[in-house]
């Protein structure tokens, strides 16, 4: 019996962002890691899963030893971690929720993510995301979920200048939004337009 190759969505993109990285813009695909959906009755606070109390402040993420928790809605979160498989740490999540009602499920495979990084990072999300990616206002900590282009994302701020960002998008949209980003990113990666304004 053949032994089936999980391919990641970019491995053809990834070429492509090498060539495109500058001093001002940058991304890179990531590789896959464990990810579950949490689920806890609404007004249940204090839990902490993987020794990380779960953000109770709407968009927002919290740093655990092997990765993050997201806040998707009042009963919902993300838990992501690079140290586990997927049906350990699904059993795991399991063990701490379900005496308090919740329920946790394997989505290991529904999202990848992209990383930006750089000066222009913001700008060229901003080409297109509605939302407000002002350092002031989208900090270190931040978590929304938006669009970029025409996919939906789920958009995490990993510093508070405006110049790290992850972009979990669903594996089958990865490709679009790979595409996008090569074509937003372009101006910034010429030569004779790849300057910083002092001013800004």
């Amino acid at each position: 019996m053949a032994e089936l190759t999980r391919l990641h969505p970019l491995e053809r993109a990834g070429a492509e962002f090498a060539r495109q990285t500058s001093p001002s813009v940058s991304f890179t695909a990531e590789p896959y890691v464990t990810t579950v959906d949490v689920r806890l009755p609404a007004g249940v606070s204090g839990t902490s899963l993987l020794e990380t109390r779960l953000p109770i402040t709407p968009n927002a993420w919290a740093a655990t030893g092997t990765g993050r928790i997201i806040w998707l809605a009042p009963d919902e979160w993300l838990l992501t971690s690079t140290a586990h498989a997927p049906d350990e740490l699904e059993e795991r999540i399991r063990e701490t929720v379900r005496p308090l009602g919740g329920v946790v499920v394997d989505v290991s495979a529904q999202r990848i993510g992209i990383r930006l990084t750089g000066a222009r990072a913001r700008h060229v999300l901003a080409k297109g995301c509605s939302i407000d990616l002002h350092p002031r206002v989208f900090v270190r900590g931040s978590a929304a979920q938006t669009t970029v282009g025409l996919a939906g994302v789920i958009l995490l701020a990993l510093s508070d200048a405006g110049d790290d960002y992850l972009v979990l998008v669903r594996s089958s949209f990865a490709g679009y939004l790979a595409d996008w980003l090569l074509d937003a990113t372009a101006e910034f990666t010429e030569p004779a337009t790849d300057l910083i304004s002092s001013q800004e």
